[in-house]
């Protein structure tokens, strides 16, 4: 049985659907909503609907995936301004997840014309436009960030969007991330619904400074990164000592093509050797400040 085979549309929390991966073993997106997760933990941090004043504007969307972070872009976007040109690059490791997403009209919440470009990008990896320049890049994103990259391509606001590191540590590596960062523009930002230590110390070995978004459904924070830290709120106090634990050892992937398996016993190993704070201190002290 195929991927696609097994792939059903969930139910979450907003009333969107999202797709179970039973090779993460992981939803797409968080039960709390596939739809509100586009917006809150992309959109609105990257600032979209600001940015849309800037034309052209160049986004890069790192695990398309079913489509939601593009096409609550889009929307956001061309509300605000209509006429603003976008250059598009997705990154994509498997064309069949796209393609069921609209097979079961699992974007019908965005207008029709957002829904079209996004039917042609699945299905032909390319669109271009008088307002719209698309390309969908299908492979190992550890290959195709090079190809990004070597075209020049830099971004005003990337979606960084992988599974967790825990299930797809190949993509919050300090290697991997250290190439994304490379496509951003000096005042650009990134998005991301991950507040792990390993990523958060990843992208600032990647030569990012790093930020919070707001909590979405959750108590946790999203991260936001730029190469200019002016505009970058600070982390709070105990969001800071979390990246001084052991927990903040990122993963690691020097020939960009290990296996999971490897860049995760590679990542223990160094743990087990640093100086660096058990993580389990760190939790004790914050549980019992937060009872005070």
């Amino acid at each position: 049985m195929t991927e696609q085979e097994k792939l059903t549309p969930q139910l979450t929390a907003d009333g969107s659907f999202t797709f179970f991966s039973s090779e993460f073993r992981e939803l797409f997106h968080s039960h709390f909503g596939a739809k509100q997760e586009a917006e809150c933990k992309f959109v609105e941090p990257l600032q979209l609907r600001k940015k849309a004043a800037t034309s052209p504007l160049y986004l890069l969307d790192i695990c398309y995936g079913l489509g939601y972070n593009t096409a609550a872009a889009l929307t956001a976007i061309w509300e605000v301004n209509p006429n603003c040109k976008i250059e598009w690059i997705g990154l994509e490791f498997d064309q069949q997840i796209p393609q069921s997403a609209l097979e079961y009209n699992l974007l019908n919440a965005y207008p029709n014309y957002i829904q079209d470009i996004l039917k042609e990008i699945a299905q032909n990896q390319h669109l271009k436009t008088e307002l719209f320049n698309a390309n969908l890049i299908i492979g190992d994103a550890r290959n195709t960030i090079s190809t990004v990259y070597n075209s020049g391509f830099k971004a005003d606001a990337i979606f960084l969007d992988p599974f967790s590191p825990a299930h797809c540590p190949q993509l919050w590596t300090v290697e991997f991330l250290t190439l994304v960062a490379q496509c951003l523009k000096p005042q650009g930002h990134l998005a991301t619904y991950s507040c792990s230590a390993t990523a958060r110390s990843a992208l600032i070995q990647a030569g990012l400074h790093i930020s919070y978004t707001p909590p979405v459904g959750r108590r946790t924070p999203g991260t936001l990164a730029s190469l200019d830290p002016r505009d970058l709120p600070p982390l709070c106090p105990k969001e800071q000592e979390h990246l001084k634990t052991r927990a903040a050892v990122p993963y690691r992937d020097p020939s960009l093509s290990d296996i999971a398996e490897v860049i995760i016993l590679r990542r223990q190993a160094e743990q087990d050797t640093c100086t660096l704070e058990p993580t389990s201190h760190w939790k004790k002290r914050w549980r019992s400040e937060s009872i005070l």
